[in-house]
């Protein structure tokens, strides 16, 4: 069984539900209280072992690839200034040489596409899909313990209520093995009272090289655009899926309650902003 190296995160998307303020920033560059939305989703990866990380991009995104290179004038500025402690984070932060690939997304054409535009950087291996708007803590340090168990192909689930399967797509469950579960079916955003459970598809996937052969096809499903699930379905025919029921809390930064709630998470989290924060809350709740 090969071990997961490599992790695509598709960061061409347009931003559409958070405008104005995507139009001239991309959406995985808004802050979540001091760091990149991006940044926290490397850092995830990293801790779970993932040693390289390839962007597909699209026009517009080139500070993606600047926020993960060396700035010099910055760089020198900090250490004129005396500001080491800031000097320090940003080395932590940046990927070793090698680390990182960028690709070109051309066209808007679905997640598929976008994961079958790196298949020439991952190559004949087994990798990780990470979409970066969906910020999580742990989440691929879980996926790699299902992988390492199970092999085939997994994906990070989260439960829902019923009433909202609708908006999601949506994964069939078989046989139970506690924290993962055999999928024998994925269905994208089915009508409501038709789901047939009530796990989603959180973001976090692992899938054979495989998957490309089918991508290359361009068959185009949901909304005129190739799609990964469907993809993922015709794969299933002949591998294993499983489900990876994610031990957390997953915020969608692409909307703008997911973006607040994680802004405020991730802040509550910190020492050196928790007890204020919680002042200037409950300031605002009284005034509310």
């Amino acid at each position: 069984m090969k071990p997961i190296r490599k992790a695509v995160l598709p960061v061409a998307g347009l931003g559409t539900r958070f405008l104005p303020a995507t139009k001239a920033v991309p959406k995985e560059m808004l802050t979540v209280v001091d760091r990149p939305v991006v940044q926290h989703v490397v850092d995830e990866a990293k801790e779970a072992g993932i040693e390289h990380f390839i962007f597909v991009t699209g026009r517009g995104k080139a500070v993606i690839e600047d926020h993960f290179d060396i700035a010099f004038e910055l760089d020198r500025t900090l250490q004129e200034r005396g500001k080491q402690a800031a000097y320090e984070e940003l080395k932590r932060d940046l990927p070793a040489a090698g680390q990182t690939s960028f690709t070109r997304q051309q066209a808007p054409l679905g997640l598929g596409h976008a994961v079958w535009c790196a298949r020439e950087i991952v190559g004949d291996e087994p990798f990780a899909v990470i979409l970066p708007d969906m910020l999580s803590r742990g989440g691929m340090k879980q996926m790699l313990s299902a992988y390492e168990r199970h092999g085939g192909n997994v994906i990070a689930v989260e439960e829902v209520a019923p009433d909202q399967t609708h908006q999601y797509g949506i994964v069939s469950v078989g046989q139970d093995f506690g924290d993962t579960f055999e999928i024998t079916g994925m269905v994208e955003k089915p009508p409501k009272g038709t789901a047939p459970s009530n796990f989603i598809i959180s973001g976090r996937y692992i899938l054979q090289p495989e998957i490309f052969a089918i991508l290359e096809k361009g068959e185009k499903g949901a909304g005129g655009e190739i799609q990964l699930t469907d993809a993922m379905k015709r794969l299933a025919e002949t591998q294993a899926f499983y489900g990876m029921r994610y031990r957390g809390k997953t915020y969608d930064t692409g909307s703008k309650l997911g973006f607040l709630v994680a802004n405020l998470a991730y802040a509550l989290e910190r020492d050196d902003l928790r007890d204020d924060l919680k002042r200037e809350i409950a300031e605002l709740l009284r005034g509310a």
